[in-house]
């Protein structure tokens, strides 16, 4: 499937990339403030601007709008705003055909990756590449089978019970069992306390553990 580009240009600039829009390796959308609204955040996965209406402050306020999305400013120039823009790239044409096309395919992997790596839960970061629990200046190296508890729980937004962890986290392992869990979330809270003083990450209740 293609990616889905969101383009933000002047008349002219549209035009030019509708005509060449065959010989990209994605799909173009362009922005219309009549009908964005009703526009799922979902049907784009990048942004493609034009520093030339990076002036323009209702566009510039849509933009700044639209969270975690890469984002590509091409022409950047001397009377451009672009540095209110938060931007992955900024890239100065001329530019070919293949280099855009190389350029918005590797930002998006790269974007996608680093969501994918880093979840954020209440005030601490998971780094999903370090093994690592983040908060502040402070981390706690930790296993993948905490890293899926943690998200689990987290996930779940509601208390879960033991036969439920087992059977979404240890998938019915021939070694594991209720105690297993016990064990895990023991040791678990215990390292956060110790690193992090926390004694309410974890939260054990009748109904199930929960974050």
């Amino acid at each position: 499937m293609k990616n889905k580009l969101l383009v933000f240009g002047t008349s002219n600039f549209n035009n030019s990339l509708n005509e060449i829009k065959e010989y990209f390796n994605f799909s173009l959308m362009f922005y219309d403030k009549n009908t964005f609204s009703e526009l799922p955040v979902t049907a784009f996965n990048f942004l493609l601007v034009d520093a030339e209406v990076c002036n323009e402050i209702d566009i510039l306020h849509v933009i700044n709008k639209i969270k975690n999305k890469p984002l590509l400013l091409l022409k950047k120039s001397n009377h451009t705003s672009a540095n209110k823009l938060t931007c992955d790239e900024i890239s100065i044409l001329p530019m070919s055909l293949v280099d855009i096309s190389n350029k918005v395919t590797n930002l998006i992997i790269t974007k996608n990756f680093n969501l994918n790596s880093s979840v954020a839960i209440k005030e601490y970061v998971i780094d999903k590449n370090e093994r690592k629990l983040k908060k502040e200046n402070l981390s706690l190296t930790i296993t993948e089978r905490e890293i899926e508890l943690i998200e689990l729980l987290f996930n779940e937004k509601k208390p879960l019970s033991k036969k439920i962890i087992l059977k979404r986290v240890w998938k019915y392992a021939d070694d594991a069992d209720t105690h297993t869990i016990e064990t895990h979330i023991y040791r678990l809270r215990k390292k956060i306390l110790s690193k992090f003083k926390d004694e309410n990450f974890l939260i054990n209740t009748k109904a199930g553990y929960s974050i």
